[in-house]
Parts: structure tokens; C-alpha cells; sequence
């Protein structure tokens, strides 16, 4: 049986499924490509986690943010500075605060 995919996955899948015995047919992305892809996949992967709030997929979140930092040259220290300035400036979100309405004059 023939499955379409059409999807980035991890590095080690083809290997895995040839172990297996399957037919693979894979491309490998130009950068371009492969940041739209990236892009796809943390969708995705949000959108697994949310389904069933499974730890599992939490994982997988956090290995595309890795990708995507990696790729676009970003370090996790960089990441982890902006996070703390803004947490000191407009606090995280363990008040739960739902805001409903704003009036200016």
C-alpha cells in the first residue's frame, strides 16, 4: 500500500522505515523550502499537543523550536533573554488574566 505524506520529518525516519522494509521516496529541501516547512511542522505539532495535551507531543514542540532557532541563527540564550525582559515588564501568565474589553479616550 502506497502512503502520501508530503511532510518534514525527523532525521532518523527514513532509515527506520527501510529497516522496516519499506519503499521510501524523500527529497532533501533547499533552505528556502525547508523554513516553510519548518513553519508547516510547528503548526502541526501544536496543534497534536493541544489535541490531547500529551507530553509526547510537548516533545516534539520543542525539537521543531529547536530546528527553527538553528535554523534561523537564533540561540536559546537569546530567546531566554527576550522571555525575561518582557516577563519582568508584563509579568508571564500565571494570574490568568483574560481580558475582555479596553477603552480609550
Amino acid at each position: 500500500m502506497l502512503y502520501t505524506y508530503n511532510k518534514l520529518i525527523r532525521d532518523n525516519n527514513v532509515k527506520l522505515m527501510e529497516d522496516k522494509g519499506c519503499k521510501v521516496c524523500y527529497e532533501t529541501l533547499d533552505d528556502k523550502r525547508y523554513g516553510e516547512e519548518l513553519d508547516k511542522k510547528l503548526k502541526e505539532e501544536v496543534n497534536e499537543y493541544i489535541a490531547d495535551y500529551n507530553i509526547e507531543e510537548m516533545a516534539d514542540v520543542m525539537e521543531v523550536i529547536y530546528a527553527i532557532l538553528d535554523f534561523r541563527g537564533i540561540t536559546m540564550e537569546e530567546v531566554e533573554n527576550v522571555r525575561i525582559k518582557k516577563r519582568e515588564r508584563k509579568g508571564a501568565f500565571k494570574k490568568k488574566i483574560f481580558l475582555k474589553t479596553v477603552e480609550e479616550d
